[in-house]
C-alpha cells in the first residue's frame, strides 16, 4: 500500500514494525560514521554519563529511517525529506528492540506544484520499555494521486 497526499489526515498514525540493536551494529556505525568512545567500547562508556556502550544519535536516526522505509510511513515515491528536528531523550543500547510510531501533524498541498503537497510528520522512536530513544518533526514530500489516463 502506497499513501499518497490525498490519503493522508491530520491525526492519523502509522507503526512500524521492531527491530532489535545489535552491539556489533553499534560498533560498527560508530567506527565508521561517529567513532566517539562511548560508542566504540563498554569500559570507555562506563566512565561518561552513558554509563555504558551506546548507539551514536546517527545510528538511531538511520534504524528509524530503514523502520519507516519498511513500511512504518508507506508513501508514494519514498520519503524524500524536506527538513527535520530531531531529539535523543535517551540512548539507544544493545539489545533494544525499536519499532517507530509516526502522527501527522499537517497536510499541506502545495499551490504551485499540483502533483504534491508537504506533511509535517512526528515520529517517536521507542525501545521495548516504551522509552522515546528519539523524536523528530519531519517534513516530507508526499505526491498526490496520478490521474487516470
Amino acid at each position: 500500500m502506497s499513501l499518497y497526499l490525498e490519503d493522508l489526515q491530520v491525526g492519523a498514525r502509522f507503526t512500524s514494525r521492531e527491530m532489535r540493536v545489535e552491539e556489533a551494529a553499534i560498533r560498527e556505525f560508530a567506527q565508521q560514521f561517529d567513532p566517539q568512545p562511548f560508542h566504540l567500547d563498554h569500559a570507555a562508556g562506563a566512565a561518561t554519563l552513558f554509563g555504558g556502550l551506546v548507539a551514536s544519535g546517527w545510528h538511531t536516526a538511520a534504524m528509524t529511517m530503514r523502520l519507516l522505509v519498511d513500511g512504518g510511513l508507506p508513501f508514494a515515491g519514498g520519503l524524500i525529506g524536506m527538513g527535520a528536528n530531531i531529539e535523543w531523550p535517551k540512548p539507544t543500547r544493545a539489545g533494544d528492540v525499536l519499532h517507530v510510531v509516526s502522527e501527522i501533524l499537517a497536510v499541506v498541498p502545495s499551490r504551485s506544484r499540483p502533483d504534491r503537497g508537504s506533511v509535517k510528520i512526528r515520529s517517536r522512536t521507542l525501545n521495548q520499555r516504551g522509552e522515546a530513544v528519539q523524536i523528530a518533526e519531519t517534513k516530507v514530500l508526499a505526491m498526490r494521486r496520478p490521474s487516470p489516463g
